[in-house]
């Protein structure tokens, strides 16, 4: 069955419940082409046309020209457009005149490391002269890190091998520090948040010892679409660059279905679940030797859609069942490695998998994704669903919508999606939490100067001025040396995360790790009694040590998985500034945040049922953020209680409401932020919503959430007042992750004072 005819079953037989809400058919896109403003060497130029990539696309050849000319380089295309090349050919046409440059190579994972060798071998051969391009990460055998170190010109690695292993042992990258020419980040996108803000601060220090080694490299930054590209590249790398954004790659025809599964209670507006839909609709693209790629949220959910998925197929097509496998962050690297080559080579015909799959690994040609819910930002819709129909192959993406509010938001106002720009990627070099980290890194690396506040901010003298208070820095004359107890600080210092300490879930049967993940996801995934899933495979967490960073998990056979209920309190340290809007104060300020992880639920697998809830005793986990609050019109409340309305109720389903609508603004996850609703706030003495970053010292995106405040209000309001459930579903008012289990809730209050924040 060709996709057409897919389509036209998918249509005719599968979505009898009125399960398609919109098809936006994507006509096909023609290639436009560039110039170089000089030629190519000639036996470079005969292998990209021998390859099929010559000519030059005109975002690649602009790129090429723009780099030739020593300046600094943001390209910010879909994917599938040869980003890649635009970094690849002046490197390589460099080293063809001057066989001792460097370049340094950053991904943001493994696989995409390896998946770019062997890019770039295709290129070159990686002859033993010229051209050496090696890769040096967590799994470069320890016999050959002396070997690269003296001998790679382009050295591929991650920002964490980079920050944990390279600058603090700068001394045995002397040479190819001092002689490096390019430093390429790629999928710039990804480095956002907590992560985009470490990896930051890792460029200013990288740059720091570039300097120290009289290098002066070019940056070549590549990013999927983003609406700040040229903010975003220069809050990375503090620098100015030139930005590309117009793309010349071909595209084929796609269609892009929104499914919304079917309501199962219309009063309360529950739909069947997205997680049975999507197995389903995978299940029915395998059997008809459709190559798909379903995307989930979490590791559990990956796990959970390929163990439906293999079930659906046993009943179905008994003989595909063993073509699909799950793929996810936290699997062993042979592991991952296998399924991308069985992906690749065309042996698999459906993959389960998180975000890890979303970057440009070369999985081959596939005809079909599936998004199992918006993934929260509209770049990275775009980058999930260009997984398929590469090389200009027409292709098939359909995004279900899950029991969420901004999911249901977008399924009932489609054309927001298409005609709405994308999003900006929202960083903070500055978040003191994650500075004085760096500040530390730094000092051990070479001693500071006053001058280095030209790289690290203005809160970089009062940092080394605090720590110098604590002894864990010395000032002797004019520099800032790490005190000689400071023991190799960047060990200590996890830049995915913004706390350290990871937990290692072992499996009591054999001993062997099968999972880590940070201590907060611990808490709630990882606690005593929660079902933690593994390739598959169920977990019953027995115990979670987390003095010892240490979880047992003990193989079980059950047919329910669990999700924990939290609490949350804040209280407000400081204001930083305030405005009017429409007679409101809104206010944006600093935080602190508590909160406890109280119960967990049973919840029967496909049916979602809650089975069973139980406590909880674990440690509180309490830190100092940045959020953004504001209070009703005068007289509303007043106004409220004679109509019969839940003031309460209201707040708190507005706070859901908007913080559920948020993401669309600022590039960011739902579960990014977080919210706490009061009638009357202690710390105001007035009702208040709050909406807070979900990170020690907050990573901008309440600021944005600040600076929008009106166009939130705006689509929170027609986010309630559109759904046609009678009293609030997960559709609108309710949350996944609300720790009183969405009560109190009143959705005709929450109307009413979004409405008037208004008008």
């Amino acid at each position: 069955m060709d996709l057409d005819q897919f389509l036209n079953y998918l249509v005719k037989e599968i979505a009898n419940k009125g399960q398609i809400s919109h098809i936006q058919h994507i006509n096909q896109k023609p290639a436009h082409y560039g110039q170089l403003e000089k030629p190519l060497p000639e036996e470079l130029e005969k292998v990209l046309l021998k390859k099929g990539l010559w000519p030059f696309f005109s975002h690649q050849a602009e790129a090429v020209n723009q780099v030739r000319k020593g300046r600094n380089v943001m390209l910010s295309t879909p994917s599938s457009s040869g980003k890649s090349l635009t970094y690849n050919i002046p490197v390589i046409e460099s080293l063809s005149f001057d066989s001792s440059c460097k370049a340094l190579y950053l991904f943001p994972t493994k696989a995409l490391s390896r998946d770019q060798l062997n890019s770039l071998v295709k290129l070159t051969g990686n002859g033993p002269d010229k051209f050496r391009a090696d890769i040096y990460d967590g799994d470069t055998p320890y016999e050959t890190r002396s070997s690269i170190r003296q001998k790679a010109n382009i050295l591929i690695t991650n920002p964490d091998m980079l920050h944990v292993s390279i600058l603090p042992n700068h001394n045995r990258w002397s040479h190819f520090l001092s002689k490096l020419k390019y430093i390429v980040l790629d999928e710039a996108h990804i480095y956002r948040g907590v992560f985009g803000s470490n990896v930051s601060l890792v460029m200013r220090r990288l740059r720091r010892i570039c300097h120290l080694y009289g290098s002066r490299p070019v940056f070549i930054l590549c990013s999927a679409t983003i609406s700040n590209p040229e903010e975003h590249a220069s809050n990375l790398t503090g620098l100015d660059f030139h930005v590309i954004s117009e793309d010349g790659a071909p595209a084929g025809t796609r269609d892009f279905i929104f499914w919304n599964p079917p309501i199962v209670d219309p009063e309360n507006g529950t739909r069947r679940s997205s997680n049975s839909e999507a197995s389903n609709l995978l299940a029915e693209l395998v059997s008809n030797n459709i190559s798909s790629l379903a995307f989930t949220r979490t590791r559990r959910l990956a796990e959970l859609i390929f163990t439906y998925t293999r079930d659906r197929l046993k009943q179905i097509s008994p003989a595909h069942q063993s073509l699909i496998k799950p793929y996810r962050a936290g699997y062993m690297p042979e592991v991952r490695r296998q399924i991308e080559q069985e992906l690749s080579s065309g042996k698999l015909k459906g993959v389960v998998a998180t975000s890890a799959l979303e970057l440009g690994i070369d999985i081959g040609t596939l005809d079909a994704t599936i998004l199992t819910g918006y993934p929260g930002t509209i770049s990275s819709t775009w980058q999930q669903a260009g997984r398929s129909g590469r090389s200009g192959r027409k292709a098939l993406s359909i995004m279900i919508g899950r029991d969420d509010p901004l999911d249901q938001y977008l399924m009932r106002n489609p054309e927001i999606f298409f005609n709405k720009g994308f999003e900006s990627a929202l960083i903070n070099p500055e978040n003191p939490h994650i500075l004085v980290n760096h500040i530390l890194c730094a000092a051990w690396e070479c001693p500071l100067k006053d001058t280095d506040q030209n790289l690290f901010g203005e809160s970089f003298i009062e940092c080394v001025k605090t720590l110098g208070q604590e002894g864990i820095l010395k000032h002797r004359g004019e520099r800032w040396f790490a005190a000689a107890s400071l023991d190799y600080p960047a060990k200590e210092v996890d830049i995915r995360s913004a706390c350290s300490g990871n937990i290692s879930i072992i499996d009591t049967s054999n001993g062997l790790l099968i999972d880590t993940m940070e201590r907060s996801a611990a808490l709630s995934q990882a606690h005593p009694g929660a079902i933690y899933l593994n390739q598959g495979e169920s977990y019953l967490i027995r115990e979670l040590d987390l003095a010892g960073h240490l979880a047992l998990a003990e193989p079980v056979d059950v047919p329910y998985y669990t999700v924990a209920d939290d609490l949350t309190n804040l209280s407000i340290v400081r204001e930083i500034k305030h405005r009017f809007v429409n007679q409101v104060q809104v206010c944006l300020g600093e935080v602190e945040v508590t909160t406890s992880i109280v119960s967990f639920k049973r919840k029967e697998q496909y049916s979602e049922k809650i089975l069973g809830r139980e406590p909880l005793d674990l440690p509180d986990e309490n830190f100092t953020t940045i959020a953004l609050w504001f209070g009703l019109p005068e007289g509303l409340p007043q106004e409220l209680a004679k109509e019969g309305l839940d003031l309460s109720g209201g707040l708190h389903a507005g706070e859901h409401a908007a913080i559920s609508i948020l993401p669309l603004f600022a590039m960011c996850d739902r579960f990014d932020i977080g919210g706490v609703s009061s009638s009357l706030h202690p710390d105001t003495g007035n009702p208040q919503i709050f909406i807070y970053d979900g990170y020690p010292g907050g990573i901008g995106i309440t600021e944005k959430g600040f600076e929008i405040i009106t166009r939130l209000w705006e689509a929170t309001y027609k986010l309630i007042s559109q759904c046609t459930c009678q009293e609030g579903c997960p559709g609108c008012i309710q949350s996944p992750k609300c720790g009183s289990n969405n009560h109190p809730l009143d959705k005709l209050a929450a109307i009413r004072i979004f409405k008037r924040l208004l008008y």
